[in-house]
């Protein structure tokens, strides 16, 4: 045990105080959320929100996001432009205010942003302290003004660089190169700042967002988002792979709010959803164009909303009997594509990034624009309505099934209690964070695996065949698969509703398949299961994959092992590994088709020793955009895999499987 601070080793010399540019850099999570690739990517979205801000008071229709060799970032907007005259009170240029110091900014007062996602002044400030370099220019009163910071610091004074050209328009544009010595190494990803950038489109109407690679060459890469259709456009977007059983249900509103010793103010409102074939639920919340991916108020008035007035007009349309229990909110949401954004003046997350919103008003606000609009979309809709309340029946009898099977499975022997483990675990000694167990295709494998294991702090739990196709069956039918009940016992965790991630027994979960097309079916068959299921196991980190070698090459007493990579096929990784030896025609090369192939020292060595081995770990960028992929390629529309095969059939040519 460490010694203990003691009166002498403890005092005021311990004690620092470090300024606020300072401050972000040492605790950067506090501020952007943390050095990863998501941080990484949250400076970015920084410096656009100021830019839709802009677009949100009018000022403002274009911006472009342009991405520079040496992972360098510009964002350019044609508003007003920062302002850049010395601030009456600190006596500097109000730009090298805005830039340099915490709390500064125009987004405290109404008179300039009557709605804004900005609330601290946090925002381009931390991405100043966090960036090598930022360079700041302002195309405003007749002129193009400029400065220069390094890590938080000015390097330059605010100066005139040129007068503007005739009918050049105003605005900002900030260009920044991340500080890799505080974040972590990563590369901007075109794919993740289309998503955000499409979604920012549909959230801000009438706002063009153009975003551009000039990293591919000789050709820049560039996108433009512009939607006319707002949310009810992002909603069929997002079911276009889907069954949609109406047309989708929209708002937009303002509803006053007066809150005790406050002066009143209007709360913007606009909804859509739509509720299609499918048994999944697609929510996206945002406040003031801020995706706010916890949800928070606005969400939670949209989900009470639609219950209670589908529970209304089933009674009144003697849909649901006398004696029947009300729909439950799981009832009323299977199947729901829906999307809310609110504008509040004076909007209160729960951190500086921003991930949920807080205001009390906003939930009764939500409520009332959802309630009159959907109660009025059923009255003149009655075929419609009765689709979706047969939904919700649907939805309801199934959740019922899966009750009793639950209850019936837990009232014997149970491969759902967790103190009941299934047979076929080979279980380790210790459990919890350093313990991880291994899903092993099949019973030869899973020999090889519980042979070569460390007993100590890797399980095993092979399983026989293909699991069920989660994503196209119900929770009683999932709860009657065997594979599936023995994953769910020996994790211990529960599932769906039952969830609790602080019962899982492990603290990593490894996916160990075969390297050919049988192991890629299973092991999405598994993802598909933990994404639709056990959502949290994946978003808390624990989720893996497991990397076994596809080749061992041996010539003499020289052995090495290749690995798949990224973008190669399997022969042009064996091609690209014989380069390597001097004479390749007498190295002998096996093939691993299977893990059971391999001897337990080998399958230690290669794929299972923590020392050696290579894991993948899953991850959720963007839950939008998995809950699309997954519901494409494993749901039950035939077309849009189709196409998607089709598209992509020139990327997996000449595989060797």
């Amino acid at each position: 045990m460490a010694d203990q601070p003691t009166a002498q080793t403890y005092t005021e010399d311990n004690i620092q105080k470090l300024k606020p540019m300072e401050h972000i850099r040492l605790r950067p999570g506090m501020y952007v959320g943390g050095t990863d690739s998501r941080a990484l990517h949250h400076l970015i979205y920084e410096v656009v929100d100021n830019a839709i801000d802009e677009a949100l008071a009018g000022r403002c229709d274009h911006i472009l996001v342009t991405l520079h060799d040496g992972n360098a970032v510009s964002v350019t907007d044609n508003g007003v432009g920062i302002p850049v005259g010395i601030h009456k009170t600190e006596g500097v240029s109000t730009l090298q205010l805005v830039m340099t110091e915490i709390g500064a900014g125009g987004k405290f007062d109404r008179n300039a942003y009557k709605v804004s996602g900005g609330l601290h002044g946090v925002g381009v400030s931390a991405v100043n302290a966090l960036s090598s370099e930022l360079r700041a220019e302002v195309f405003r009163e007749g002129y193009l003004w400029e400065q220069i910071y390094q890590i938080g610091k000015p390097v330059t004074e605010v100066a005139k660089v040129r007068k503007l050209e005739p009918g050049e328009p105003t605005g900002t544009r900030i260009t920044f190169v991340p500080d890799f010595t505080v974040m972590d190494h990563n590369d901007f990803s075109y794919a993740t700042l289309a998503q955000r950038f499409r979604e920012m489109a549909f959230v801000t109407r009438k706002v063009t967002i153009t975003l551009r690679d000039e990293r591919v060459k000789p050709i820049p890469m560039e996108t433009t988002f512009y939607f006319e259709g707002g949310l009810r456009s992002f909603v069929q977007h997002l079911n276009r792979n889907r069954k949609a059983l109406h047309d989708p249900v929209y708002a937009e509103r303002d509803v006053e709010s007066a809150p005790e010793n406050k002066e009143p103010y209007t709360i913007g409102v606009e909804v859509a959803f739509q509720y299609t074939d499918s048994s999944t639920v697609t929510e996206l919340a945002f406040a003031n164009t801020i995706n706010t991916p916890d949800g928070g108020s606005h969400l939670t008035g949209l989900r009470s909303a639609v219950t209670s007035v589908i529970n209304r007009y089933a009674r009144k349309a003697n849909l649901l009997k006398e004696k029947e229990a009300n729909f439950s909110g799981n009832d009323t949401l299977e199947g729901l594509t829906a999307i809310v954004s609110v504008k509040h003046p004076d909007p209160q997350f729960e951190s500086q990034t921003k991930v949920k919103l807080l205001n009390p008003d906003v939930q009764g606000a939500v409520s009332q624009v959802v309630s009159e609009a959907f109660a009025e979309f059923l009255e003149l809709n009655p075929r419609e309505a009765r689709k979706i309340i047969d939904k919700c029946m649907t939805s309801k009898r199934a959740r019922e099934a899966a009750r009793k099977a639950r209850d019936l499975v837990r009232s014997g022997p149970s491969l759902l209690e967790s103190s009941t483990l299934p047979g076929k675990l080979a279980d380790c000694s210790q459990h919890g964070g350093e313990a991880e167990i291994y899903i092993v295709e099949g019973d030869s494998a899973g020999g090889s695996a519980k042979q070569g294991r460390d007993r100590h702090f890797q399980a095993i739990l092979p399983l026989r065949g293909k699991i069920l196709n989660t994503e196209r069956a119900r929770l009683d039918k999932i709860l009657d698969n065997n594979e599936i009940k023995a994953m769910i016992s020996a994790l211990g965790t529960g599932i769906s509703e039952d969830f609790l991630v602080e019962k899982l027994r492990y603290g990593r979960v490894i996916i160990m398949t075969d390297a050919d097309v049988d192991g890629s079916h299973i092991r999405t068959l598994l993802l598909t299961f933990f994404f639709r299921h056990m959502q949290e196991l994946i978003q808390e980190g624990h989720l893996y994959i497991a990397q076994p070698p596809i080749y061992r090459l041996q010539m003499g007493k020289n052995v090495e092992y290749i690995y798949p990579e990224s973008g190669l096929n399997e022969n042009e990784l064996l091609l690209k590994a014989l380069k390597s030896y001097n004479q390749p025609d007498k190295v002998r090369v096996n093939r691993y088709k299977g893990l059971g192939e391999m001897n337990p020292d080998q399958l230690w060595e290669t794929t299972m020793d923590p020392a050696t081995r290579t894991l993948l770990q899953v991850t959720i960028e963007d839950a939008a955009e998995a809950d699309r992929i997954f519901d494409m390629l494993m749901g039950s529309s035939v077309p849009p895999r189709k196409r998607f095969i089709q598209t992509h059939a020139r990327q997996v040519r000449n595989l060797d499987v």
